[in-house]
């Protein structure tokens, strides 16, 4: 009886509420009410959930679905519009888009979000809980998806020709549960119900080839041929630029196999696994982003995802180039690179480079020089690493055995490159061994992904200034020889509107204000404006109110999500991204395990000159790096003692945020007012977190890695705490150390003594201290030099407790800070880009 008062009860009000706000479609409204009767519509004529109910994850989806009629709109102007004045457009491949939650990116981007809070009122909601319904699209894991996303929201914004492609994953990397062991994975459910903002394109499906033999035809030609084929099917998902018409598309595949692939006859006779062997093969390909690769099965899984996205990609992109030429009379393939530029998102998609040369010679009967001209003068590459295990390598085997004319292929461009080094540079023969595309060492014949692409691109880049400079001087200096105008450094950025405007709306207000202008949402070189008010206590006082307005609602969240309280009041120092050793959590977790055991010693008195302290540490570990996956635990088991300690909580609280994603990074980084950006110097290609950190006005510890060497000269050395070796004396450190030359500061040895104590609990740490130990050999020898660091990490921390204490000091250099971070906007990334390497030009809808 109650159940049936209370589903009545949800009727009469569902029935209420619609009854006020009558069902019609508005796609282009602009009038809260009219919003509100298109929200109406879709609810109940777009319905994916029974009629009785219009509780907030109905209004999510039915809101969503309204932005969504605008979208697409915008978006099919878009595409007409480039149809009829044929610019050349910027391809991006990636096999990660770190989207986050697009409702809020979608409303703030078209300029309606006050439209759609009142609407949202008329219907009985608030936006903010209505916003919380959106699970994050789990397409990506870290910085390299980020940046994608971020590019994406630029291109458009610049209304610049350009597709994001990508790969529809099933589950995603995975969602992160911390229990009583440490990190445990769970499938990530993002996809469980539906995305409301993709859209299927059941006419644009391309057939994928894996396995077969290369058939060699009477006139020589060859052909790939046999082996299995599955289908890629699109799913687009609109992307629109600020304030601007323009609306770009992120196309994402899902692997499928048709019906005929379906074995009737197989099931009938109960071989049911048997029937749908190859429907089974096909879901795999987009199940999960990273499959672990220690098997066999797992390295052919990994290989066939990245084929699968280049194969699709370039399959579609040559089929709207022939629609576009086709339309214009006659042309020729030498006209493909001015109208098309493919950029390569790390070594992930290398195969596009072999994939088009054989569309180009066994499809089209290009000759090879003609199809490698077309190649090198359309694909760029984009590095994001120095580190060996980073830079992809394939076994020759099992790409032989998965796409045996591209190996073919590969072979071809690895002869000739070694032909042109011995015919025209023979003071590089004896590095040819480390420079040629295959490694031919019998024990384990690999391509080297990354060199493939530097032999076939027309451009190379960095992601900044340091790391491009190693590329040039290092990795690639050999090739810099060759072709010294091919490498250059493009730093990367940070979209101002999901980073600032639309996460920080406190903070963006009083810039707004300050500046008399919200112009810097799209030229955030505006923002040094705000150096002329960093000493202005009136500024300083609105200022200081948005970031405890931003520290209240993460204390909050904090509360809700880890059930551990912390107080607004003490510094929030907060270090976000995978846990990797290079990156040094493990630097951090020490300097708070020694800040801790200094707490204990200290007598009440002595305690209360410190600086209140909450350290909050967030990450996801792959699956099955061990390490990474202690230092989760670790930071979680010191924790529970420190936050559970009455003489020392009010001093320090140490918090692991689980299952980080962009949407809780959304609430930490315009929280925190100190960020570690600490990795091992040299090692981090760019970060673009410490951009996020920057510009939310937080202050920065790190080394001089990545961006950070930028930064800190934008928002100057003395608003930056600055520690640790530099990159160039990370060679000899080691050598040193290997030599047993090392001698460890009393305050390392004090501080891995006290884990070891037991005082963290009875888990055995000694395998992750063990790789601070001895001086060399395998998982020992501190190869990150978080030794060698950790004083001058200590004395820097003590230099923020002073500063801290310091409130108008303080509040000045978290000014500066924002307002030096003008050059980190992905809006300038992405012009250097168009110009520098893509060569488009911006096309916007009239």
């Amino acid at each position: 009886m109650a159940t049936e008062e209370a589903t009545n009860g949800t009727s009469a009000t569902v029935s209420a509420v619609f009854s006020k706000i009558p069902a019609a479609a508005n796609p282009l409204a602009e009038d809260p009410l009219k919003i509100a009767s298109n929200i109406s519509y879709h609810a109940q004529y777009s319905p994916h959930f029974s009629p009785s109910k219009f509780e907030p994850e109905q209004a999510f989806y039915a809101t969503a679905e309204s932005v969504r009629d605008r979208l697409i709109q915008q978006w099919n102007e878009t595409y007409l519009h480039y149809h009829k004045v044929d610019p050349k457009q910027t391809y991006y491949l990636s096999m990660e888009y770190l989207q986050g939650r697009a409702l809020t990116n979608a409303i703030g981007n078209l300029d309606i979000q006050g439209a759609y809070a009142d609407a949202l009122n008329n219907l009985g909601h608030k936006l903010e809980e209505i916003i919380e319904q959106e699970k994050d699209a789990a397409l990506g894991n870290g910085g390299l998806g980020r940046l994608a996303s971020c590019f994406l929201d630029s291109m458009a914004t610049l209304d610049l020709p350009a597709w994001g492609y990508g790969l529809r994953y099933r589950y995603g990397l995975f969602k992160q549960r911390i229990t009583k062991e440490g990190q445990e994975e769970i499938a990530e459910d993002w996809l469980e119900k539906f995305s409301p903002w993709e859209v299927v394109r059941h006419d644009v499906v391309f057939p994928v080839r894996f396995f077969g033999h290369v058939q060699v035809n009477p006139d020589g030609s060859r052909k790939w041929v046999g082996g299995e084929i599955v289908q890629a099917l699109a799913y687009d998902v609109p992307i629109p630029g600020y304030k601007t018409k323009n609306t770009i598309n992120l196309r994402l595949w899902e692997a499928r196999a048709s019906a005929e692939d379906f074995n009737l006859f197989q099931f009938n006779d109960g071989q049911y696994e048997s029937a749908a062997q190859l429907h089974s093969r096909a879901q795999q390909i987009c199940a999960v982003l990273y499959p672990g690769d220690a098997t066999e099965e797992g390295k052919l899984l990994r290989l066939k995802q990245q084929f699968f996205l280049c194969s699709a990609s370039l399959q579609d992109i040559i089929m709207r180039f022939k629609e576009r030429r086709t339309g214009k009379g006659s042309w020729k393939w030498s006209e493909f690179p001015s109208k098309v530029a493919v950029q390569l998102n790390d070594t992930h998609p290398t195969l596009a480079i072999p994939e088009l040369m054989r569309i180009l010679m066994d499809d089209e009967g290009l000759g090879w020089d003609e199809a490698w001209d077309v190649i090198t003068r359309t694909i760029a590459y984009t590095n994001h690493t120095v580190l060996p295990e980073a830079l992809e390598k394939w076994s020759q085997t099992v790409m032989r055995k998965l796409l045996p004319r591209h190996m073919e292929i590969i072979e071809e461009i690895d002869k000739r490159f070694i032909a042109m080094i011995r015919g025209s540079r023979t003071d590089l023969e004896g590095k040819l061994p480390s420079m040629c595309i295959l490694d031919n060492n019998p024990q384990k014949p690999v391509v080297r992904m990354a060199n493939l692409c530097v032999v076939s691109s027309h451009t190379v880049n960095g992601v900044a200034q340091l790391h491009s400079d190693i590329l040039k001087s290092e990795l690639f200096a050999d090739y810099v020889s060759i072709w010294p105008k091919k490498f250059q450094n493009k730093t990367n950025g940070i979209t101002p509107r999901r980073w600032l405007r639309f996460c920080s709306p406190e903070l963006s207000n009083i810039i707004t204000k300050w500046l008399k202008t919200d112009q810097w949402i799209t030229n955030l070189d505006l923002l040094a404006g705000l150096q002329k008010f960093a000493d202005n206590a009136e500024f300083q006082t609105a200022w200081g109110s948005a970031k405890m307005a931003n520290k209240q609602r993460l204390a909050q969240y904090i509360l809700r999500v880890t059930g551990v309280s912390i107080d607004p009041n003490s510094l929030f120092d907060i270090q976000v991204k995978r846990i990797h050793e290079y990156k040094r959590q493990l630097l951090n977790i020490l300097g708070a395990v020694y800040r801790y055991k200094k707490l204990k010693e200290m007598s009440a008195e002595e305690r209360k000159n410190t600086t209140p302290r909450t350290v909050m540490i967030g990450g996801k570990a792959f699956a099955t790096y061990t390490n990474a996956k202690r230092i989760v635990k670790l930071v979680n088991d010191v924790g529970a003692v420190v936050n559970s300690d009455p003489e020392v909580n009010s001093y320090l609280k140490v918090v692991f945020v689980p299952n980080y994603n962009v949407s809780v990074a959304e609430m930490l980084i315009p929280g925190s007012e100190l960020s570690q950006h600490i990795s091992t110097a040299g090692m981090e290609a760019s970060g673009t977190s410490n951009m996020k950190f920057a510009l939310n006005g937080c202050l920065i510890i790190g080394t001089l890695d990545g961006a950070n060497v930028e930064i800190r000269e934008e928002i100057g050395e003395e608003n930056f705490f600055l520690f640790g070796a530099t990159a160039d004396q990370v060679p000899r450190l080691r050598k040193e150390r290997e030599n047993g030359l090392f001698k460890p500061d009393h305050r390392f040895e004090e501080a891995k003594q006290f884990i070891r104590s037991g005082v963290f609990g009875s888990y055995d740490y000694n395998p992750l201290l063990d790789s601070l130990e001895g001086n060399s050999g395998y998982g020992r020898g501190d190869y990150f030099l978080v030794g060698h660091d950790f004083p001058s990490y200590l004395d820097a921390q003590k230099r923020v407790d002073e500063a801290y204490k310091d409130s108008k000091r303080w509040l000045k250099m978290s000014i500066l800070s924002a307002a030096g971070s003008g050059k980190f906007s992905s809006d300038r990334t992405i012009a250097q880009y168009a110009k520098e390497i893509w060569n488009i030009e911006g096309c916007r809808v009239p």
